[in-house]
C-alpha cells in the first residue's frame, strides 16, 4: 500500500483500502458468537470501532477512564441500535492497581473473551510519570496493555479451548512507529526527562505495541494456543488523542489533508483484523488501510521483542512489589 493508494483510497490485495469503512470491512460478518474488551471504546476511532463490532452483533465491552462519557457512548450506540450488548468496566491504563482491579471485575462477569482491542493512547503529552511513576506514554500505550493483555491471556486461551472459536489480540500501533529514538527503545532512559522528546516517545510506545505483538504472537506459537495477535496503524485522524498538538496537527492538516481519514475510515482496519475470516491464522502481522505492511527493522527484530517482553514483566513486577 503506497502512498498513491493511501490518497486514491485503492483497494490493495484484502479487497480494501483506505477509503473503506469499518462498516465496509464487516458487512455480512456474524460476530454474535463472540465477547470482546476494548479498550479507549469511548470516543474516536475506539467509540466507533465499539458501535460496528456491537453492530454485527458482538458483546462488547468498554474498557474506559472516563466513565461518564462511557456511559454516554453506551446510550449512543443503545438508541442507534437497541439489540446491542454492551457493558462499561472502568480502567486507567497508567495504573497497575486499576488494570488488575479492572481484570478481576470482568473475570467475575464469568464471561468468555473472544477478542482483545488494546486500542486506548495517549499521544505527545508534555513529559509526566503515571501513578506507578513510569513515563507516561510509555505507561499507558504500552505497559498498560502489556499487563492487561497477560491478565486475561489465560481466559481467552480457555474461550478458545471451550469454543473452538478463533481468538484474536489486536494492538493498535501507528506509524509513528518510525520516528523513534535513535536507540528503538531507551530500555535504561524510560524516564529520563532531560532528553525527552514528545513526539519521539509516543513513537518509542508505538514500536513497543508491534514488538509485544509480535513477541506474543511467537509465544502462543509455540504453545499451540488458538490465538492470533497482530499489530494495525489506523491512519490519520483528528481525534481528541490529538489535544495536546491539536494546533499543530490542524496546521499539518492544510498541507496534508489528502492522506487524513474520517473516523469510520479510521476504525475500518481495526475491525477488519478483528473480524474478517480472510484472517484465520495469520498472526505477528502488522495492517495499514486493511493490508499486510512491512514494519521498520526496530520492529520486526525478534531479539528486541524479546528483550521488551522480559523488560516490561520484569518492571511490572517490581512496581506490584515496591
Amino acid at each position: 500500500m503506497g502512498i498513491l493508494s493511501l490518497i486514491s483510497g485503492r483497494p490493495g490485495s484484502s479487497g480494501f483500502g483506505s477509503s473503506s469503512t469499518a462498516e465496509h470491512v464487516s458487512a455480512s460478518i456474524d460476530a454474535s458468537d463472540l465477547t470482546l474488551i476494548i479498550t479507549g471504546g469511548a470516543s474516536g476511532i475506539g467509540l466507533e470501532t465499539a458501535r460496528v463490532l456491537a453492530l454485527r452483533g458482538a458483546h462488547v465491552i468498554i474498557a474506559a477512564r472516563n466513565m461518564k462519557a462511557a456511559n454516554e457512548a453506551k446510550q449512543l450506540m443503545l438508541t442507534q441500535n437497541e439489540n446491542a450488548k454492551i457493558d462499561v468496566l472502568e480502567l486507567d491504563l497508567s495504573s497497575l492497581n486499576s488494570i488488575k482491579a479492572f481484570a478481576d471485575s470482568f473475570k467475575a462477569l464469568n464471561l468468555p473473551l473472544n477478542l482483545l482491542i488494546n486500542n486506548a493512547g495517549v499521544m505527545f503529552c508534555p513529559f509526566q510519570l503515571s501513578q506507578d511513576g513510569i513515563e507516561m506514554q510509555f505507561a499507558t500505550n504500552h505497559l498498560g496493555h502489556f499487563y492487561l493483555t497477560n491478565l486475561l491471556l489465560d481466559k481467552m486461551k480457555e474461550t478458545a479451548t471451550d469454543t473452538g472459536i478463533e481468538g484474536r489480540i489486536v494492538n493498535l500501533s501507528s506509524v509513528a512507529h518510525l520516528y523513534t529514538y535513535e536507540y528503538g527503545i531507551g530500555f535504561d532512559k524510560i524516564n529520563d526527562k532531560d532528553g525527552y522528546s514528545d513526539k519521539k516517545a509516543y513513537g518509542q510506545s508505538k514500536l513497543a505495541n508491534i514488538l509485544h505483538a509480535n513477541e506474543l504472537s511467537r509465544r502462543l506459537k509455540e504453545e499451540g494456543a488458538n490465538i492470533t495477535v497482530n499489530s494495525v496503524h489506523p491512519g490519520l485522524i483528528m481525534t481528541d488523542l490529538m489535544r495536546h498538538s491539536f494546533q499543530l496537527m490542524r496546521f499539518l492538516k492544510l498541507f496534508t489533508y489528502l492522506l487524513w481519514k474520517n473516523v469510520q475510515q479510521g476504525a475500518a482496519t481495526t475491525c477488519y483484523v478483528a473480524l474478517h475470516p480472510k484472517l484465520k491464522g495469520v498472526s505477528g502481522k502488522y495492517f495499514v488501510d486493511c493490508n499486510e505492511y512491512p514494519a521498520s527493522n526496530f520492529a520486526t527484530d525478534p531479539e528486541l521483542a524479546k528483550k521488551l517482553w522480559d523488560y516490561s514483566n520484569n518492571l511490572v513486577n517490581s512496581l506490584q512489589h515496591s
